[in-house]
C-alpha cells in the first residue's frame, strides 16, 4: 500500500475488504508513482481462484485517469468495459475449442500476447475474427453444438439441459 495516496487509504481498505469477501471491486483513488507524481486511477478487479476454489490472488485493471475530464472518464470506463467483453468472448472461444478452463484460456491469451509483442486487445479481436469468419464448421458439428439441442453431457457430471430445449 506504499504507493497509495495517504488520504485515500480508507477507500483502498474498502476495496480490499470487498475483494476478501469475494465480491468484484472497483473504485477511484490516487497513487504515487516512483517519481513522486500523483495519478488518479480507476481500479476494477476480482478475486483469482485456483481450480479447487482457493484464493490465489486478484486480477483486474488500473486505468490512469489523470489526463481525463469527467466526460473522458466515462469514455475510458466504456472502452475498458468493451475490452473486457472482447477478452471474455475470446476466452469462451478457446474454452469451447480446446475444452480448457477460463483461467487457462486467459493464460494462453496473455502468453501469446507477450510472445508476439501484440496488445491483448488486438490479439483477442484477431482470435474472435479468425474463429468467426475463417473457421468453417461443418453443419453437422454446428448442429451438435446448438443450444437448442443441448442435453446434459455424459462426460460432465451435473450437466443440465436448458429448460424446454428440444422438447
Amino acid at each position: 500500500m506504499s504507493h497509495k495516496h495517504p488520504d485515500d487509504a480508507a477507500n483502498v481498505a474498502l476495496l480490499i475488504d470487498a475483494a476478501r469477501q469475494g465480491e468484484p471491486f472497483n473504485g477511484r483513488h490516487r497513487i504515487i508513482d516512483t517519481y513522486g507524481r500523483t495519478h488518479m486511477v480507476l481500479v476494477v478487479g476480482e478475486r483469482l481462484t485456483a481450480n479447487d476454489g482457493a484464493v490465489i490472488g486478484s486480477q483486474g485493471f488500473y486505468v490512469d485517469l489523470s489526463d481525463f475530464d469527467e466526460d473522458g472518464t466515462v469514455d475510458a470506463v466504456a472502452d475498458f468495459t468493451a475490452n473486457r467483453a472482447l477478452i471474455e468472448q475470446a476466452k469462451g472461444i478457446l474454452m469451447a475449442t480446446y475444452d480448457i478452463s477460463a483461467e487457462r484460456a486467459f493464460d494462453i491469451l496473455v502468453w501469446r500476447s507477450e510472445e508476439t509483442n501484440t496488445k491483448l486487445r488486438k490479439l483477442v479481436v484477431q482470435v474472435i475474427d479468425d474463429f468467426t469468419t475463417e473457421l468453417h464448421v461443418p453443419p453437422e458439428v454446428r448442429a451438435r453444438r446448438s443450444l437448442a439441442a443441448h442435453r446434459p453431457s455424459p462426460h460432465r457430471p451435473g450437466g443440465r439441459a436448458i429448460r424446454g430445449a428440444g422438447q
